[in-house]
């Protein structure tokens, strides 16, 4: 998944969100909707944008689904943002 696509998912409220309660513990997506106030199928579109965009995982066991964070993405997103720096730091 390419570097927009990452930072268009996160530009999300609602993702950054979902984000933060993933950074505890893996939670459900129904554990997730019971957060908002927003319909199943408005947080499965969400859910669905930040797989796609590889921030998060999802395990199967039993009958549900757990969602959890993809930590090596956001060390590549990291990564990135201190290269863009690289040049002034290096001026100091």
């Amino acid at each position: 998944m390419g570097m927009s696509e990452t930072l268009k998912a996160i530009s999300d409220p609602v993702r950054r969100d979902i984000l933060n309660m993933l950074k505890e513990e893996k939670k459900s997506a129904g554990e997730i909707a019971e957060r908002f106030k927003l319909t199943g199928a408005t947080v499965s579109y969400h859910l669905s944008q930040l797989k796609k965009a590889d921030l998060i995982t999802e395990n199967k066991y039993k009958n549900f689904i757990y969602y959890e964070l993809n930590v090596s993405v956001f060390e590549e997103v990291l990564t990135w943002i201190y290269s863009l720096g690289g040049k002034n730091n290096e001026k100091n």
